[in-house]
């Protein structure tokens, strides 16, 4: 969490971080997962209402809680069932089948509070040439 600049909006990933923990996990692995452009993500939450399973998070903006904030899939507790991508208005939600998602999320994915790669996590991990 020390990617946050303010210490309001370290605190607020950390209470999102210990809620996430408590939720029960998915029952079987499904075919599909929805990961979250976060390019194009405005953080308006409309996702978060239709999820049937509670396992989309709001990630905090890195100066200010509510500003600049996002939200992330956590990929360990999708079902798969498509509700988020079909009512995002920004259309920022892929469905991908579950090997692509785990392959493709740490590019679409700029911050984590769900334990995810990031791209700067990926980037880093590249040899410089």
């Amino acid at each position: 969490m020390s990617a946050y600049l303010s210490e309001e909006s370290a605190k607020k990933a950390e209470e999102i971080a210990q809620r996430r923990s408590q939720k029960p996990p998915r029952k079987k692995l499904p075919q599909k997962l929805a990961v979250i452009d976060q390019n194009g993500c405005t953080g308006c939450e409309a996702c978060i209402l239709f999820c049937p399973v509670d396992c989309i998070e709001i990630v905090p903006g890195v100066e200010h809680a509510q500003f600049q904030q996002v939200v992330e899939v956590d990929l360990a507790r999708c079902i798969g069932c498509a509700l988020c991508a079909k009512h995002c208005p920004w259309d920022t939600i892929p469905m991908l089948s579950y090997e692509q998602g785990l392959k493709e999320s740490p590019a679409l994915t700029l911050k984590s509070v769900c334990g995810q790669k990031t791209v700067d996590e990926v980037q880093r991990e590249q040899p410089s040439s």
